[in-house]
């Protein structure tokens, strides 16, 4: 495991550096041609190298020709048997020609990521890539939705600034940083059986995993939150009002997610740091008001959802979470990039004609 991080630690770096025309040609060096690439609306999903390079790199390096790779966590770890690697960072750059019809504005720009990849046999053969577009048009200088209950901007690196784990790490501590996050996990799980409120939050039994000054890195139109009150007054809360997830008996909840394949693809644990995620990892009931300022629709929703977690001082003091937001939104009634198609026209103009 310790040789693949490092190989795709300086492959991912060197692939973005890569000129437009060579990303096929690098990507056959680190992927099956048969690789399955999942990325954030909406890129969505396809399959193959050629496909990759020319619709996910040399779009986003067209956008940003001195395009730059960035991470912050980037960790390693096996789970049924499948072996992963897992990284937060930002694409940095400056964004000189419009991606996505987000128009250029010629500045410094920054596309934060969650990635995920499994490799078999030293090729990646899943790629599962949260790339938070939202922020991207926030920074853009475009907003289609409420403004974020957190706060916006990049998110930090880890506290310890430890989180490229290039090392070999205690077996014991990785195995015991994923546990705590799943028993974490397991008292969120009981809770979603209770109406949600404030004082039931503050108090149930999660308050016993956070770390008194945790971190909560949210998604562009969620944002980034600290404490726990900060965490449940400025995420949790909302999105329980917002979204009630299958209630029931165990076996009923469980049918339920089986119907749209939610769960864990991945749980990995790497020394102080753990990663899970899914393809969706969440199924729900979009049933209250509020979030993104959206009415409720009462529709079935799912989420790409990614969590990367930091362990310190016995605690979890810092957590990582990309999210697909412009999927989940567009579930929900809103098709964020053509509400916006006006307000880019719009943008262009004003830059064509100063």
């Amino acid at each position: 495991m310790l040789s693949t991080k490092r190989r795709f630690y300086n492959e991912l770096s060197i692939l973005t550096d890569s000129a437009v025309g060579e990303f096929q040609h690098n990507l056959s060096k680190i992927a099956d041609q048969g690789a399955l690439w999942r990325v954030a609306h909406p890129i969505n999903e396809m399959v193959g190298t050629a496909e990759a390079a020319g619709k996910i790199y040399a779009p986003l390096k067209t956008a940003l020709p001195d395009l730059e790779r960035r991470d912050l966590v980037f960790v390693g770890g096996q789970y049924e048997d499948r072996q992963y690697i897992a990284a937060v960072g930002h694409y940095c750059g400056t964004f000189k020609n419009d991606w996505l019809t987000i128009p250029a504005h010629g500045q410094s720009i920054h596309l934060r990521y969650g990635e995920v990849y499994e490799i078999k046999d030293g090729n990646i053969v899943q790629a599962n890539l949260l790339w938070d577009i939202l922020d991207f048009i926030r920074q853009a200088g475009f907003w289609p939705i409420a403004p974020s209950y957190g706060m916006e901007g990049m998110w930090f690196g880890p506290r310890t600034s430890d989180g490229i784990v290039l090392h070999e790490t205690n077996p014991d501590i990785s195995a015991a940083s994923i546990s705590q996050t799943l028993a974490m996990h397991k008292a969120l799980f009981d809770f979603d059986q209770q109406a949600p409120s404030r004082d039931a939050l503050l108090t149930m039994p999660q308050i016993h995993y956070w770390h008194p000054k945790m971190m909560w890195y949210g998604p562009s139109g969620i944002g980034t939150n600290r404490g726990l009150a900060g965490f449940v007054d400025y995420h949790q809360l909302p999105f329980r009002l917002a979204f009630q997830r299958p209630r029931g008996t165990p076996e009923e909840i469980a049918a339920e997610r089986k119907k749209y394949n939610a769960g864990h693809y991945i749980r990995i644990g790497d020394g102080d740091y753990s990663v899970t995620g899914g393809w969706p990892s969440v199924c729900a009931t979009h049933y209250g008001g509020g979030f993104a300022g959206m009415p409720p629709t009462g529709r079935k929703v799912t989420m790409r959802v990614m969590d990367f977690y930091h362990h310190h001082e016995g605690l979890i003091r810092e957590n990582w979470v990309p999210l697909d937001m412009l999927d989940l939104l567009n579930q929900m009634g809103l098709n964020v990039m053509d509400r916006l198609q006006d307000q880019f026209e719009r943008g262009r103009y004003r830059k064509e004609n100063m």
